[in-house]
């Protein structure tokens, strides 16, 4: 059945999300859709990996965290924390959370397989439970950030669990891409959409109710949420599409990573 199916999604609308419709929509969604997403793609993700994105970048080729043995490092939408888990074995101290229960599970589930254990939280990344100046790093891989309605509050979020001087790393859709279509093929090369809309994707039941929301945020959003955080951007990464890959994962593909950049990594330094 599918999420789809299993939500009563019936189609899409572009209107507001607040952060408790949003929150209660994609916890929602990830629970009904992580058995299907980790078999499409748990083999690419692996158990014990940090991929940046679906060019298949990883920190081991990145590094940028930086130094990691003995670091307190907070990932935030983990998903199945197959990027905590190899953070682990790199000689961290990690923790992870998700708002997600089907996820988390996953996330058991690996962990067992792989006898990388960190420990899990489930949690709503407005809300961190987590005391302040606990982290010297927090990252995520296209967790969270992209899911919650005040993203600025995510920032202020992990602001706070971090100390002076943390490092903050979260990859992204590229904002660019809100514009094409979500569409792997020659159809998704042409531009439908303003970059400056930034009213939600919402897909919606019969009733109305949201079952999936994603926001959008421009480049210069991300900057202005990030300062007012208390965090200086000092690298913005735009993966290239790797010569050989040829996977194809949601609108990413090779035409189109061969056009135009498909992932931002912001790499972000807490004010001291």
């Amino acid at each position: 059945m599918g999420a789809t199916g299993e939500l009563g999604t019936v189609g899409v609308v572009k209107r507001l999300a607040g952060s408790a419709e949003s929150a209660r929509a994609n916890r929602l969604w990830w629970d009904a859709d992580a058995d299907d997403y980790m078999a499409t793609h748990g083999d690419f993700l692996a158990d014990v990996e940090f991929r940046w994105c679906p060019e298949g970048l990883t920190e081991s080729q990145a590094g940028l965290l930086g130094d990691l043995a003995g670091r307190r490092i907070l990932e935030v939408g983990c998903g199945a924390a197959p990027c905590a888990r190899w953070l682990a074995t790199q000689g961290a101290r990690v923790a992870a959370f998700d708002i997600s229960a089907g996820m988390l599970r996953h996330a058991r589930d690996a962990a067992g397989r792989s006898g990388v254990e960190v420990p899990l939280v489930q949690a709503d990344a407005e809300h961190l439970p987590f005391g302040s100046g606990t982290f010297d790093l927090a990252c995520s891989s296209f967790g969270a950030v992209p899911f919650v309605a005040d993203s600025g509050r995510l920032m202020a979020e992990v602001a706070r669990v971090l100390k002076p001087g943390g490092r903050w790393v979260f990859s992204v859709t590229h904002p660019m891409r809100w514009i094409f279509p979500d569409d792997p093929g020659p159809d998704g090369l042409t531009v439908q959409t303003s970059y400056f809309d930034r009213t939600p994707y919402v897909e919606v039941d019969g009733s109305g109710s949201a079952t999936y929301v994603e926001h959008h945020r421009t480049l210069g959003d991300r900057i202005r949420e990030l300062t007012a955080a208390g965090f200086v951007l000092t690298d913005l990464v735009e993966p290239e599409w790797p010569a050989g890959h040829t996977r194809e994962w949601g609108q990413w593909s090779p035409l189109r990573g061969a056009l135009m950049p498909g992932t931002a990594i912001f790499v972000c330094d807490k004010r001291e």
